[in-house]
């Protein structure tokens, strides 16, 4: 059975922020308990993705798999041109 224990977390919120929480959770026929909770989940999600992209990053870095930085910009200059340098890699 799945770990059902809970905490309740408490946090003061602009009024404009809790009204469109109110409304979402109307909207879908749920509680803004679980508006919350879903924001919370997707945010944490987001911030662990984050995080592990981030450590990827630094191994590459480490490793010395990085492309010059004039390569990049020359590539990002071209992007407005008719025919585009290939991205650098």
């Amino acid at each position: 059975m799945a770990n059902t224990a809970t905490k309740v977390l408490t946090a003061h919120v602009p009024l404009h922020m809790a009204q469109k929480i109110d409304l979402m959770a109307s909207r879908l026929a749920r509680s803004r308990g679980w508006v919350v909770k879903q924001a919370l989940e997707a945010w944490i999600d987001q911030e662990e993705e984050r995080n592990r992209l981030t450590r990827e990053a630094m191994a590459d870095v480490d490793a010395g798999r990085v492309i010059d930085p004039q390569s990049v910009q020359a590539w990002a200059d071209s992007l407005g041109i008719t025919h585009p340098l290939p991205v650098p890699g």
